[in-house]
C-alpha cells in the first residue's frame, strides 16, 4: 500500500500518535507525517503510507491554512492555552483599528523565533526537552512567509483568525509577538489547520473511518495513490526502454521518452533543490520516479525511484 492518508486529527493526540494508530490499523511500519500538529490542534494532517513517506521533501514544505482563536491579557510560557501564565492579565484590550495595524505587520517575509516549548533542537536536544529542565538556550530565528492574516471574529479578549503561511511557521509564536506588540500579552487558544497545498480538511477522514473501510479492505477509498500525488509537476510517459532505465536511476534520453504532459494542477509546488522536476511513469501509467535535468540539459537524471521492476 503506498499513497498518502488525508487525517482529521483530534485534539489531544500528537502527530506522532496519529503515525502510531496507522501503522497499527494497516500494519505497515513505513508510516509518516508531513507536517506537526500541537495536541492542543486538531484539523488536517497528511500521513505517508509506503514508498509515499520518500516525498517528504516536497509535501513537507507546502504552504498550509489555519483558523484559530487568540486569547488576550495574559502570555503564557508555551504561548498556547495549556501554558503557564508569565504576565499579570491585563483587561484593558486594544480597538479593533489598534490590532488590525498590528495584525498587518506580519503579512510578508518575516523572521519567527520558534517557541521554546517547540521541537526545534537546540545542541542536538529538542527545545521543549531542555525547556522542561530549566536549562538555557539560544533560538535562532526562521525566515517565513505570511500570505494573509486575517481578522474573522472582534470579542476582546478572544479574536478569530486565519492564516496562510509558508511551511515551518508557528502560529503560537505569531499568537505570542502580536501580544507583545499590542502591550497586553496573548497566547493561542484554539487551533484548526484547514489546508495543506492543495489538500483540505474537509477531505479528510477520521481514525475511526479508516479503521471501517480498512476492515473491510476498502483502501481506495481513503488511500490517495502515488499516481495522483505532486500534479503540479509535468509528467513524462516512457516507452520500455525508458522505464528500464529510470527504475535502474539511469538517464532518459529524448528516445526514451512517448509523451509530455503538462501539470495537472496550476498551484506551485516546491521544488528540489530549486530545479524543475518531472514526474516519470511506465507505459502503463504507473508512477516509476521523479527526475530533473541533467547536465547536458537534454537528457532527465533520475533522482527518487520508487519502482525498481
Amino acid at each position: 500500500m503506498d499513497g498518502i492518508i488525508l487525517i482529521h486529527k483530534p485534539k489531544n493526540l500528537t502527530s506522532h500518535d496519529i503515525v502510531r494508530q496507522i501503522r497499527q490499523i494497516l500494519n505497515i511500519k513505513k508510516v509518516g507525517h508531513f507536517g506537526t500538529l500541537d495536541p492542543m490542534a486538531t484539523g488536517l494532517i497528511l500521513v505517508g503510507v509506503g514508498k509515499a513517506t520518500r516525498f517528504f521533501p516536497f509535501l513537507s514544505k507546502l504552504d498550509k491554512v489555519y483558523q484559530g482563536r487568540m486569547r488576550l491579557g495574559f502570555a503564557t510560557d508555551t504561548y498556547d492555552a495549556w501554558g503557564k501564565p508569565i504576565s499579570s492579565e491585563i483587561c484593558t484590550y486594544p480597538d479593533k483599528e489598534t490590532l488590525l495595524a498590528a495584525m498587518r505587520k506580519y503579512e510578508g517575509d518575516i523572521l519567527q523565533q520558534p517557541p521554546p516549548y517547540s521541537a526545534k533542537k537546540y545542541q542536538g536536544k529538542p527545545l521543549y526537552y531542555l525547556a522542561r529542565k530549566k536549562q538555557e538556550f539560544k533560538t535562532v530565528p526562521v525566515r517565513i512567509y505570511i500570505h494573509h492574516f486575517r481578522l474573522t471574529g472582534f470579542a476582546p479578549p478572544s479574536i478569530d483568525f486565519e492564516v496562510k503561511c509558508s511551511s515551518g511557521t508557528y502560529i503560537r509564536s505569531i499568537a505570542h509577538e502580536l501580544g507583545q506588540d499590542l502591550g497586553c500579552g496573548a497566547h493561542l487558544s484554539q487551533l484548526s489547520r484547514l489546508e495543506v497545498g492543495r489538500y483540505h480538511q474537509r477531505d479528510s477522514f477520521s481514525i475511526e473511518e479508516i479503521k471501517s473501510y480498512s476492515s473491510k479492505k476498502q483502501p481506495d477509498d481513503f488511500l490517495i495513490p502515488m499516481e495522483s500525488l505532486l500534479p503540479e509537476l509535468p509528467r513524462i510517459i516512457l516507452n520500455e526502454t525508458g522505464s528500464i532505465c529510470a527504475m535502474h536511476g539511469n538517464i532518459i534520453v529524448p528516445e526514451n521518452i512517448m509523451r509530455i504532459l503538462p501539470p495537472e494542477a496550476t498551484q506551485p509546488v516546491p521544488v528540489f533543490d530549486q530545479e524543475e522536476v518531472f514526474r516519470l511513469f511506465n507505459p502503463e501509467t504507473r508512477f516509476i520516479a521523479l527526475a530533473k535535468k541533467g547536465a547536458s540539459g537534454n537528457v532527465l537524471q533520475p533522482f527518487l525511484v520508487t519502482e525498481t521492476k
